[in-house]
Order: C-alpha cells, then structure tokens, then sequence
C-alpha cells in the first residue's frame, strides 16, 4: 500500500476578538485547535483514512499572535507506523501591515487511522528521503518510543 500524498496542507486563518484573551492575543486552546485540524487532514491526505489524535508532544507556543494578524497552519507527515501517523506541525503570524511571518508554535501530533467501528486500521508507510526528511522520522519516533515507554508504566 502506496501514500496517496505526501504534500503538506497548509491552513490559514484571520484572528477575531472573538478567538482572543484579555491581551488581544490569541487564545493557546484556539491555536492548538487549529493546529489538530492540520494534522488530522494531513494524515487523512496522506492515507485516505480517517485519522483521531492520540497524542500531541513537545507543544512549544514561542510568540503570541494578535487580533488581525492571519495565523498559517502547515502540517506534514514525517513518521508512520502500522497503524498512526505522526504529523509534525507549524504556526507561523502574519501581520497584514507587512506581511512579515514569525513562527509562534510548533508540535508533532500522533493520530491512529480508524474505520467506521473506530477501530484502528493499517496505514501506507511513510519512507524519509532527504535528510531533513530523516531527521525529522528520528525525532517522531523517539517521540514514539517514549510514549510507549511510559504507557507501559
């Protein structure tokens, strides 16, 4: 079994007062909603199955992001196994004066492919290439491995 995509899926969104704090910056939990919404689509690209999060790790919200800035979304496949996919994820801020972008956040997000029972199902596997491409395999499975680890604790 082939992936059907390898491409990345990007989001962009406009930040209004409604997805804002106090500050007039936007609120963590509407980020990292957004930032699940990548993964689960880019997963589900990537395998033409429907994908549930099971994991997310090493959340790091670096900058915040205001009211009117867009917010862009970009998640890809960097790791498989059997049956999960992990999708490494980043959030960039644009401001619409100049356009500038920063990256406020970034995480890897593990998602288990289901069927209709919500059981879990098998995946096409993901084969790293380039360099980055492997590194960024390295990193996921560690990742992994860790959670097993303590699950099993």
């Amino acid at each position: 079994m082939e992936p059907f995509s390898n491409e990345p899926v990007t989001l962009i969104e406009e930040i209004f007062p409604q997805d804002t704090n106090a500050y007039n910056t936007l609120f963590g939990g509407r980020l990292l909603s957004l930032m699940d919404k990548a993964a689960g689509i880019v997963c589900a690209k990537f395998a033409h199955r429907e994908f549930v999060t099971i994991s997310i790790d090493t959340l790091e919200f670096k900058a915040p992001a205001k009211q009117g800035d867009l917010v862009e979304v970009t998640g890809k496949v960097i790791f498989t196994s059997s049956r999960t996919a992990c999708a490494k994820v980043t959030a960039w801020a644009m401001s619409k004066s100049d356009w500038t972008k920063k990256e406020i956040c970034k995480g890897y997000f593990f998602m288990i492919a289901i069927d209709s029972m919500m059981r879990p199902i098998p995946i096409p596997q993901y084969n790293p290439e380039t360099e980055e491409e492997k590194h960024d395999w390295s990193i996921a499975k560690e990742i992994r491995e860790h959670m097993l680890s303590q699950k099993d604790k």
